[in-house]
């Protein structure tokens, strides 16, 4: 099992890609960061109106087999702390702290998707490997 961020999850619905981890685990907010993207691209004329039905159909299916990290206590106070240490914005903080709890909780080398170069570097330096890009 991986951890997938948004950046990793959005090329997933939008391209309708084939390629489907059978074990995800997301942070809870996943899915309202994807809708917010895809729906972004529609505004800007990326996507159709049909097209944004069907990366948000494709969402939905992802969602329905991947392991949810619920919000709660441990997952707030690790986000505050990287924080304070790394240069994120919230949610990336949040996305972050819920990896390294179901890390944690997994109990082995934890590995996380992402396509985005800050957070693979932030993840890297908390000790995580990083699949998707190389931490800058």
């Amino acid at each position: 099992m991986r951890f997938w961020d948004s950046s990793a999850l959005l090329p997933l619905c939008v391209q309708e890609s084939a390629t489907r981890d059978p074990a995800m685990a997301v942070w809870w907010g996943a899915t309202v960061e994807c809708v917010s993207a895809i729906s972004r691209l529609r505004r800007e004329g990326v996507l159709t109106d049909d097209q944004e039905r069907a990366a948000c159909h494709t969402l939905s299916q992802l969602a329905n087999g991947w392991w949810d990290i619920q919000p709660g206590e441990a997952v707030r106070n690790l986000a505050a702390r990287l924080l304070r240490v790394h240069p994120l914005c919230a949610a990336d903080a949040l996305q972050l702290a819920a990896a390294l709890v179901w890390a944690a909780e997994m109990g082995e080398a934890a590995v996380i998707v992402t396509l985005d170069h800050h957070l693979a570097a932030v993840a890297a330096r908390e000790g995580l490997v990083v699949e998707g890009l190389r931490p800058a």
